[in-house]
């Protein structure tokens, strides 16, 4: 299906690259293969989410990768141009890969929610999982979808991404 110049012209910038990584092969199939010797069971089911992040629609765009193992590297991620790297904890790892493997996250989806931005200026942030697309705002009124808020809330909380603007 092609997008008129005039629809692409209205997305966010994060909104657009989030859906142009969609179809890359990385974020294709985020199911991380076994290591040689290592059990397929170790690894099944271990998700990646990246978050993609721009204030206004000529910010620059902020962008954290979580590995199925917990690292995470975070590109501009408060706005200050520093590329920084980390390890969420066991016990923050366990979780975002419950959440990641909830199926309400399906649900969730911009597809799903046929979801549009609506404020000018705001921070909007994507989530892309191997669900869909996510998308929220920084907005007055606008509510995130439950499973997606506490994935935001554990990235934000645990990496130098932000839940909103500063």
């Amino acid at each position: 299906m092609a997008l008129s110049w005039s629809r692409l012209a209205t997305g966010s910038a994060s909104a657009l690259l989030a859906v142009a990584l969609v179809g890359c092969a990385p974020f294709g199939d985020q199911r991380q293969p076994a290591a040689a010797g290592e059990a397929a069971s170790a690894t099944s089911g271990k998700l990646r989410v990246s978050l993609l992040q721009n204030e206004g629609t000529d910010g620059p765009l902020r962008t954290l990768n979580v590995e199925p193992d917990g690292r995470w590297e975070c590109v501009d991620c408060a706005g200050d141009g520093v590329t920084s790297t980390g390890t969420l904890s066991q016990e923050h790892s366990e979780r975002l890969q419950l959440l990641l493997a909830d199926p309400a996250l399906v649900m969730e989806t911009d597809e799903a929610r046929g979801y549009k931005v609506t404020c000018i200026g705001a921070l909007t942030s994507s989530l892309l999982t191997t669900a869909g697309l996510i998308t929220s705002q920084d907005c007055p009124g606008e509510v995130r979808p439950p499973v997606a808020e506490e994935i935001l809330l554990l990235l934000t909380q645990n990496t130098p991404a932000q839940l909103t603007a500063p």
